[in-house]
């Protein structure tokens, strides 16, 4: 049976988040999928449009193969003929299925450095700055088992959350992107946690539908070698297939001193990726109040209201630290009382008390939190 909210989601991937013209190409990328019905939507109202569309479709244990069996010459290959690919489209649509979050998981350290440093990287060098791109989930029995929630309840939720009066949100976040825009020091306090760092001069990118759905989310980035102080997430996360929890990090003039975890060798394998891993790129207000709870998937949890997150690794181009790095690694803090509060600071004003927003012309983001 056809579910009506399939294409109603497929007309925000296209009209709001990819805003498609007709005449240009776009591409499709599912990987995972228990059912084609999204893909077909998309194409068909890509075709509607008057675009281009071009589909590929991806099985997560068939990308472990390759990964497993990664070599420079292979991974160059791969990426090469991506971003040729890549270079050919105005426009991009990403839906990952969840079957196994684990897929990934066991495979050598070296390996996935191949790949993410000449697959994932170099594709995605030019796909972010360059196209109109958004990035999803789908919704499945073993993500919702991942989300502690009946599978019915989860489809629910998923459709509720991913069709937002996003125009909505991005009215709200307006005055938090002036107030960061004119921040200097940042201080954030939590249960283990006295942080500090400058967001002085560093663009300010308001995320209301337009990258990931759902969206929720207003980032900058932390002056690279300004970080101090200690921080302890309290959400865990999936990286490269591994979970992570206990999250622990000691910052020395921006840089990652020490880490630990659950994994704590593994964690220091990954931030000894490169140079760049042991910094930060990136730093972000979650505004999304209708995710309140993580479930071990970066693009719901880092939009958790009251929330928010710290990026080891690479910086976007449009708020940009001048950190490079192979990883880019979102890790969430949750400041709401129920997981044990919190304070952020803006150059020595209270701008968020356990998950609330402060000042009066902030009243808006806290809109059913």
């Amino acid at each position: 049976m056809h579910d009506p909210r399939i294409d109603k989601l497929a007309e925000v991937l296209l009209d709001h988040s990819c805003e498609l013209q007709a005449g240009e190409t776009i591409l499709i990328e599912a990987i995972d999928l228990p059912e084609p019905q999204l893909v077909v939507a998309l194409v068909n109202g890509a075709a509607k449009r008057g675009a281009i569309p071009l589909v590929e479709m991806k099985n997560q244990q068939v990308q472990r193969a390759l990964y497993a069996n990664a070599t420079e010459l292979s991974m160059k290959l791969a990426g090469g003929l991506e971003r040729h690919r890549m270079e050919k489209v105005q426009a991009y649509i990403g839906v990952r299925g969840a079957a196994n979050g684990s897929e990934l998981r066991g495979i050598a350290p070296e390996r996935m450095d191949l790949y993410q440093e000449h697959w994932l990287r170099h594709v995605n060098d030019y796909r972010v700055p360059k196209t109109k791109w958004v990035v999803l989930r789908y919704p499945t029995d073993s993500f919702a088992q991942a989300a502690d929630t009946p599978t019915e309840e989860f489809a629910n939720f998923f459709f509720e959350v991913c069709t937002a009066d996003y125009a909505a949100m991005r009215e709200a976040q307006k005055p938090l992107v002036e107030r960061m825009q004119k921040a200097d020091h940042v201080r954030i306090t939590a249960p283990g946690t006295e942080l500090e760092f400058s967001i002085k001069d560093i663009p300010v990118i308001p995320c209301s539908g337009e990258r990931n759905i759902p969206d929720g989310e207003v980032f900058t980035a932390p002056v690279r070698d300004s970080i101090n102080g200690t921080i302890r997430f309290n959400t865990g996360s999936r990286y490269q297939g591994t979970v992570f929890s206990d999250i622990a990090f000691l910052f020395k003039d921006g840089k990652i001193v020490d880490a630990t975890a659950n994994n704590a060798d593994r964690i220091n394998q990954l931030l000894d990726s490169d140079e760049g891993a042991r910094y930060c790129g990136e730093w972000s207000l979650g505004t999304n109040n209708h995710v309140r709870h993580p479930m071990l998937d970066t693009l719901f949890d880092e939009k958790i209201g009251g929330s928010f997150h710290l990026t080891p690794g690479n910086a976007y181009e449009d708020a940009d630290n001048g950190n490079r790095s192979r990883i880019h690694w979102d890790l969430v803090l949750i400041q709401r009382a129920d997981y044990g509060g919190g304070e952020i600071y803006f150059d020595g004003e209270l701008l968020r008390k356990d998950g609330f927003f402060v000042p009066d012309d902030l009243q808006g983001l806290n809109k059913g939190l």
